[in-house]
């Protein structure tokens, strides 16, 4: 610790003991001045724009990229995540087949921060069972509001404190950098060849400013609705081969995939946003903005599973086949298949406010900003669980088929076992409140702008869970059936069981909601309050002369975290809650140095350093003694408000060469030396099985004994939770080309990432992919484009974002995306885009391949728009 202190203290003194070697610079300019300026160039084509990127990235004084409105609108995505696949030392996350969180250099989703305009956007969990996260979700936003995004690498004093991997700054377009009158917009139909029907989408921009470009507002709204079926199988949990009597042809030690679940997830995606920005310029001197930001998002979806559970009745087990050391298939001739249903409203609504101002002479500024961001959503869930009981084979990629197919059609065939179902509610709510003030002072010297200011930002997370039970136990003829399915890849005919509508499911549960009781496990174990205050304070030197430029600077944060959540104590009950709570709080300092520096050879050649002391947080549900429980595996997750938050060193270094008009070849490299990194370990606890007091007979008759649980209701559970692990380290560095081919139409861009970490004790870090590359070959001539985008990430560890998920692998994943468009006389564009044209494999897995967790299709989509400007 104090080695790094003192490197990176010796790394600020070099550059100070640079400065009288260093021409005064008489007219230096703030290097994030010279950025912002870049928002008034007006931007056409694939090449304009990238070149406004390139730009953007030479005028940075730290490690950074940036991408463009048109480089949004020209990559085939939905979402700004999808528009950032390009971008060096970014890979994405696509569990639902979209990208949705973004790792930067190899490091967690929740590691990085994102900021709209400078400020922070609240959001709040759309999944049934998800945990609030610190990484971004960036299906939450239109790609058509933002006109520049920048992803920063090197931390600077003045940026908000609590990313470890990255920053990332989205801008929206501003009403005085656009034309008077302006209007822009968007009709989209989209289709996914999996299934869904064709989904229409919209988008428009209008923009107005009087004529003397001193005052304007802007308006930006979308419609955005897609499809999105997710068909697979999973596996949870696997037992040796010698927990069956009967097994033949395995041996004892042999892995056994204990549920095999046919899985069907479908959604209808909508998506309804606004975004207004108010921009007054009464003198050169003095500025205001106000924006506006509402966001109303329908995730509406249905889960279903099919499953077997083979250690319920282990006897029943009389074949196993086995490859790789695994058992890849086998037959049971009386054992209980689960079919559950999930049906499941998610309606999250954003809404956020900014006020903002500036007023810069030559000599000295002052700036300001103040607003509050809110999002909350309440999540339904009507569920049942039939249960099927007869002969099956099952098999590790194909599920399940059943011996006697028209019984497994026959809806009277299908019954609770003791237990029906449930409704569950989630109420969860998110709000950041923020103000901030900086001053600048700037001299005539090496030393040019002083920049200091303070910041104060809350952030609230509240996360209420209720769970009704006591459905009456029916058959799928009381329940209603459609006729039976076979999902993707088993459609063998055998596998075709008995299919429940949704709006099957909702009925049955909601005309028994008046009998249902509040189960206590559910609401103590699953609601608590977070609220994390920061205050910092910061000050930065910028210096330039000559080829040199950067500066440095300290920030200094002070964090208090307060959580309250429940212990029951006990056989969970939900009298004397007030005694139940427990209240932690957490205060810390910490004291953050920086330092930039670039030097310009004056021959299109730039090279530049960076180092920071940085300090991120755990996700908020990881920082109280919350418990989430899976009744059924006997796993579980939960927090821990003891976590002390990652601390990490880090360096970067790069040289850029910008050899040609819209042409660079890059190479960087970085390393982050953390402390306190944050690992999951699971261990064995104690817990309440809330199948003791909602369905007791089944508990006592089919549960006792096993997984150590007693008559008193208590069993032995693996939990995860995050413990403080000592040190990790991550090292790596980042190839990247661009370049037009003189007139031919053609050009490349072109990236790759090598990514090398380990936490304490070798062990791999969340999320990264040793190898990333992406490839994106356009022509553009004329009035046609066209593009191809490919992605491409090795594997990577990562938890499962559902609580309760094991963590698991995600094997190589490959994206391919196409557009191609002509343009009508400038005015309007027709294109037609796809996107995961190859149809990849998402594949989770436990340790190694053969331990499949989650092998899933999403399928290809395909959108044709129409884009218009006038």
């Amino acid at each position: 610790m104090k080695a790094r202190k003192t490197i990176l203290s010796a790394s600020i003194v070099a550059a100070l003991c640079m400065g009288p070697g260093l021409a005064i610079a008489q007219d230096a300019q703030p290097a994030a001045t010279q950025a912002t300026d870049l928002d008034a160039v007006v931007v056409t084509g694939i090449r304009a724009s990238l070149e406004k990127s390139l730009d953007t990235k030479r005028a940075n004084v730290t490690v950074s990229e940036a991408i463009t409105a048109e480089d949004i609108g020209k990559f085939a995505n939905t979402n700004v995540a999808e528009a950032m696949s390009q971008i060096p030392g970014v890979s994405l996350d696509r569990r639902f087949g979209q990208g949705e969180r973004v790792s930067i250099d190899g490091t967690d989703p929740s590691l990085n921060l994102t900021f709209l305009d400078n400020h922070p956007v609240a959001q709040s969990i759309w999944l049934y069972g998800e945990q609030p996260n610190r990484g971004f979700d960036y299906t939450l936003l239109a790609p058509e509001i933002l006109g520049r995004l920048e992803v920063i690498k090197s931390s600077e004093a003045r940026i908000t404190e609590g990313s470890l991997g990255g920053t990332v700054l989205m801008h929206t377009r501003q009403p005085l950098d656009m034309d008077a009158n302006s209007i822009a917009g968007s009709l989209s139909f989209n289709k996914n060849d999996q299934g869904g029907d064709t989904r229409p989408s919209g988008s428009i921009v209008y923009s107005w400013k009087n004529a003397d470009s001193n005052f304007g507002f802007n308006i930006a709204a979308q419609h955005f609705e897609e499809d999105v079926d997710r068909q697979g199988t999973e596996v949870f949990g696997y037992v040796k081969a010698s927990a069956f009597p009967n097994q033949t042809g395995a041996a004892a030690d042999i892995d056994v995939p204990n549920f095999i679940n046919a899985a069907w997830f479908q959604q209808s995606r909508k998506r309804d946003s606004v975004n207004v920005n108010l921009q007054f310029k009464p003198s050169d001197e003095l500025e205001f903005g106000l924006s506006g930001l509402y966001i109303k998002e329908s995730f509406d979806n249905y889960n279903q599973s099919v499953y077997n559970f083979l250690t319920q009745r282990p006897a029943a087990v009389d074949r196993l086949t086995t490859s790789g050391g695994v058992a890849t298939g086998g037959h049971s001739n009386a054992n209980p298949v689960f079919y559950d249903n999930n049906v499941r409203a998610s309606e999250p609504v954003t809404k956020g406010v900014d006020l903002h101002g500036k007023y810069q002479t030559d000599t000295w500024g002052v700036s300001g900003q103040i607003g509050a961001s809110k999002s909350d959503n309440t999540l339904e869930q009507w569920f049942i669980e039939p249960v099927f009981m007869g002969g099956y084979s099952w098999d590790a990629k194909r599920g399940l088929s059943f011996d006697n197919p028209a019984a497994a059609q026959n809806p009277a065939n299908w019954a609770g076992d003791g237990f029906m179902g449930n409704y569950g509610v989630i109420d969860t709510e998110t709000k950041d409140n923020y103000a901030q003030v900086d001053f600048n002072v700037r001299f005539d010297s090496v030393f040019n702008n002083l920049q200091f200011g303070v910041r104060r930002g809350k952030h609230e997370e509240d996360y209420v869970q209720n769970v009704y039970v006591g459905l009456p136990v029916a058959d799928l003829n009381t329940v209603g059936t459609i006729g039976a399915t076979s999902l993707r890849d088993l459609n063998d005919g055998s596998g075709r069981h008995v299919q429940v509508g949704r709006q099957n499911v909702i009925d049955y549960v909601n005309q028994y909601r008046g009998i249902l009781r509040p189960d206590a496990g559910s609401f103590l174990n699953n609601t608590f309050n977070v609220e994390q205050t920061n205050t910092a304070g910061y000050a930065q030197l910028d210096f330039s002369s000559g080829g040199w430029r950067g500066n440095f600077g300290v920030r200094y944060v002070e964090s208090k975290t307060d959580a309250v959540a429940f212990e029951p104590g006990g056989a969970p009950s939900l009298d004397n809650l007030a005694s139940k709570q427990r209240h932690t709080s957490k205060k810390q300092d910490f004291t953050l140095p920086s330092l930039n520096v670039v030097y310009d050879t004056g021959a299109d050649v730039l090279f530049r350093f960076g180092a920071a002391k940085v300090v991120a947080w755990a996700p908020y549900n990881q920082l109280t003694h919350n418990t989430f429980l899976n009744d059924s595996t006997f796993t579980g997750s939960g927090g821990n408000s003891d976590l002390d938050p990652y601390e990490s060193t880090n360096f970067n270094l790069s040289a850029e060469w910008y050899f040609a008009p819209q042409a660079v070849l890059a190479a960087s490299v970085f390393y982050k030396d953390i402390d306190n990194y944050i690992s999951s370990d699971a261990a064995t606890e104690r817990q309440f099985n809330s199948n003791a007091q909602t369905t007791p007979d089944r508990y006592q008759s089919q549960i006792v004994g096993t997984n150590g649980c007693t008559t008193d209701g208590f069993c032995d559970y693996s939990i995860i939770r995050p413990k403080n692990a000592g040190k990790g380290k991550v090292k790596g560095f980042n190839l990247s080309y661009q370049q037009p081919f003189g007139d031919t139409g053609f050009g490349l861009t072109a990236n790759y990432t090598y990514a090398d970490g380990e936490g304490s004790g070798g062990t791999k870090l969340p999320y990264q992919s040793r190898d990333s590359v992406a490839i994106s070959p356009y022509y553009e001539r004329g009035p046609f484009a066209a593009r191809l985008s490919y992605n491409w990430r090795s594997d990577y560890l990562a938890g499962g974002y559902v609580a309760g998920a094991p963590p698991a692998s995600v094997n190589d994943y490959a994206e391919l995306g196409a557009s191609v468009s002509w343009t009508f006389d400038e005015r309007l564009t027709v294109s037609l885009e796809g996107m995961n044209l190859l149809d990849e494999e998402y594949l989770q897995y436990l340790g190694r391949e053969e331990l499949v967790a989650q092998r899933f299709h999403t399928g290809r989509r395909f959108m044709a728009s129409f884009r218009f400007k006038f």
